[in-house]
This record gives C-alpha cells, structure tokens and sequence, in this order.
C-alpha cells in the first residue's frame, strides 16, 4: 500500500480538490498501471480456465525438443 499526502481544497466549504505532491502522483500513476495489469491477467485466466493444453514435457516432445 502506498502512502499519499493530499492537500484538499475547499469550495464553499466542501472538499472540492485534491493536490498531490508530483512523486505521490507517480507512486499512484504506477500502482494503477500494476492493478490494470492484474485485473486483464485475471480476465485472460477466467476465459481461458476451460481451454485444452498439454504439459511442458508433452510440447517438448510434439516440438522436438530435448
């Protein structure tokens, strides 16, 4: 978990903005790239969790390889 710290500006009273130091920015920038990363691996898992395939030992073998 990343720490931030957020100045938040007010509009009539009420929390209107958030300003990020630039490196918190890059910290958060990072972690969303990570987690977008995770969640399409996720999906790509889930569609293909009925998908036929071999062992590495049986391609080694259709492939020709030692």
């Amino acid at each position: 978990m990343i720490s931030i710290n957020p100045q938040i500006l007010e509009k009539n009273g009420k929390k209107e903005f958030a300003i990020l130091p630039y490196e918190d920015f890059l910290k958060m920038q990072e972690e969303l790239e990570c987690y977008n990363d995770l969640r399409i691996l996720r999906e790509a898992k889930q569609e293909e969790q009925n998908a036929s395939s071999v062992s590495f030992e049986e391609a080694k073998k259709i492939l020709n390889i030692e």
